[in-house]
């Protein structure tokens, strides 16, 4: 079956997460996407957090599935003069570099757009264009803290945290694949290539709105009743971490489970949703609190939803994780255990649907990845191993017309 973006080329010169996570997710999808890579070094993951010497880290292999790799010296005038060919017969260039280092190689966005004048130019950033911090140079859980995230995270006695998903990294790399293939579908159109720029700092905020609703709120009204501060504690001028409270405006929390003294992740989150309350009474054998006027609303019950939490642990206490939501789930009541990432990598369920994925590698062997978080009913997204530094280079620079001889003066000067 030919696969959606087969046909479209993607010059890939990103490093690390945010970036390889975009062109793998294009990979995924039928581009071919060729990662340009230091002769002798390749990107820096490749040696970072190595767990089989020799091999390639899996923070590489899980991050550049289905590309190809070129090694290439653009620092020379025949390094120059492939990557010129390259972009002539390419749709997409995709960079992390910093500030200015593409105009500095030689390839301002005017030269691209006179090689390739449909070519576009995807650019991960920390910081948009004209923000006062664009210089700064950012990661992770820089831009977490940035995006607004780690100040609402966390609980309300001790300090801002980030989270362990890759708020700023990933998910700016899935940002930016949309702005790609948005761009792609606007050049049907006009026929014209565009720059698409994603910051770290927008990326995180994008998923940070319902703080920033909240703090709209706080500003109009003084509190937030769906925060655990309501209605006993104080709130200042700024939305405050709530712990593991519902930011949808349902109270819940993360709850111990049979086994939680030896076990870190015997717990579940449990939500307490309006039209669930009466299930909820139904299953904790409490149904006489389903018409009492003292927990029958949820502004009835919020001065008293740690009681509430109390009972429901007390409940809870004899009952694994899995034991408790199998019963919920009878009462259709939203709860889920608290997964380990050693349970998730053997959740058969994630397995059978391709959410986690057995690949082969020519080094390493076998290993886990993610697949593809996005199912189709018309394509079965395969995810195949992780190129070796410099695999396609040969293949991909006789595609550009160099014969066998140019090829070897290549790899004898160092070019590739």
């Amino acid at each position: 079956m030919t696969k959606p973006l087969e046909g479209i080329k993607i010059i890939d010169f990103t490093h690390v997460q945010a970036g390889p996570a975009c062109t793998q997710l294009l990979a995924w999808y039928g581009a071919d996407v060729i990662k340009v890579e230091r002769p002798g070094a390749g990107d820096v993951t490749r040696s970072q957090l190595r767990d089989i010497p020799g091999a390639d880290a899996l923070y590489f292999t899980m991050l550049n599935s289905n590309k190809r790799s070129l090694t290439l010296d653009t620092k020379t005038a025949e390094g120059k003069e492939v990557l010129e060919r390259l972009i002539k017969e390419s749709d997409v260039l995709v960079e992390n570099f910093g500030p200015g280092a593409l105009d500095r190689m030689g390839f301002s966005w005017d030269r691209i757009k006179e090689l390739n004048p449909g070519m576009i130019v995807a650019s991960v950033k920390g910081f948009s264009d004209g923000h006062h911090y664009q210089d700064l140079k950012v990661y992770e859980n820089v831009a977490q803290c940035a995006g607004g995230a780690a100040s609402t995270t966390g609980f309300w006695d001790g300090p801002p945290t980030v989270s362990a998903a890759a708020l700023g990294d990933s998910n700016t790399g899935m940002h930016l694949a949309i702005g790609i293939l948005t761009a792609l579908m606007a050049r049907t159109k006009t026929g014209k290539g565009q720059k698409v720029a994603v910051s770290m700092q927008d990326s995180v905020l994008n998923l940070c709105r319902v703080k920033l609703r909240d703090q709209q709120r706080l500003d109009r009204v003084g509190y937030l009743e769906e925060y655990p501060q309501y209605p006993h504690g104080k709130f200042t001028d700024v939305v405050p971490r709530g712990g593991n409270a519902g930011g949808g405006g349902q109270p819940g929390w993360v709850l111990k489970c049979k086994g939680w003294e030896t076990d870190p992740n015997a717990y579940i989150y449990f939500t307490i949703q309006g039209h669930a309350w009466a299930p909820i009474c139904k299953a904790l054998g409490r149904e006489e609190w389903i018409d009492d006027p003292a927990y029958n609303t949820a502004e009835a019950r919020q001065d008293k939803i740690f009681d509430i939490f109390a009972i429901i642990e007390d409940w809870l206490k004899d009952k694994t994780k899995f034991e408790a939501v199998d019963i919920l789930r009878k009462y259709d009541i939203p709860c889920a255990p608290v997964l380990s990432m050693k349970e998730i990598a053997n959740d058969p369920s994630l397995r059978a649907s391709g959410t986690v994925v057995e690949v082969d590698h020519k080094v390493r062997g076998k290993y886990l990845t993610v697949g593809s978080p996005i199912k189709f009913s018309d394509m079965t997204v395969e995810v195949t191993g992780s190129p070796l530094l410099g695999e396609h280079t040969d293949e991909v620079l006789a595609q550009l017309g160099y014969s066998k001889d140019q090829i070897a003066a290549m790899h004898q000067a160092k070019v590739v």
